[in-house]
């Protein structure tokens, strides 16, 4: 990944298997994995949602938010929400998932467009500061997504730095 840059605000046109709207902002101090899938990817299917799920259990939900962005930019009509509802339930999927919206020109959705994906799986790992660390596309292995992950959890936010350094 080029420069690192803050995290786009996600453009969710609903969310799944949450109370309210989430935000990026609702996960200040942690560390945000996201997924950005579809379910009629077979990659997604077989092994980026399964791979989250287990992530889920290796970290605790105070360190590390895993969230999924459905992110659609083919076959719309055969993945709409009473489908993706029916794959999350099928598949024991029950992290909140994110309905990517679309702009006036329906062409691609906008979390996809605002964080420069280029299709599904994509994983994008936030730091515990908003900033972007890392961006897959494709599979990723787990030992690989495991030592990225514990990396941006043992490092110090920049407050956490300034307090050291004031000291």
């Amino acid at each position: 990944m080029d420069k690192p840059q803050k995290a786009p605000k996600l453009q969710v046109s609903e969310w799944i298997g949450v109370d309210k709207p989430l935000s990026l902002d609702d996960f200040k101090g942690k560390v945000v994995l996201m997924e950005a899938f579809q379910m009629l990817c077979p990659s997604c299917g077989s092994h980026a949602m399964p791979q989250i799920m287990r992530a889920r259990k290796m970290f605790r939900p105070e360190d590390l938010v895993i969230i999924g962005i459905h992110t659609v930019f083919e076959h719309h009509k055969e993945q709409e929400r009473a489908q993706l509802e029916a794959f999350l339930k099928e598949k024991n999927i029950d992290i909140p998932i994110g309905i990517d919206a679309f702009g006036d020109d329906k062409r691609l959705p906008l979390t996809m467009q605002s964080y420069g994906l280029r299709g599904t799986p994509s994983q994008i790992m936030i730091d515990r500061d908003g900033i972007i660390r890392k961006k897959h596309f494709g599979v990723v292995d787990d030992m690989q997504l495991g030592a990225e992950l514990v990396t941006l959890l043992v490092q110090p936010t920049q407050a956490q730095i300034k307090e050291m350094q004031a000291r």
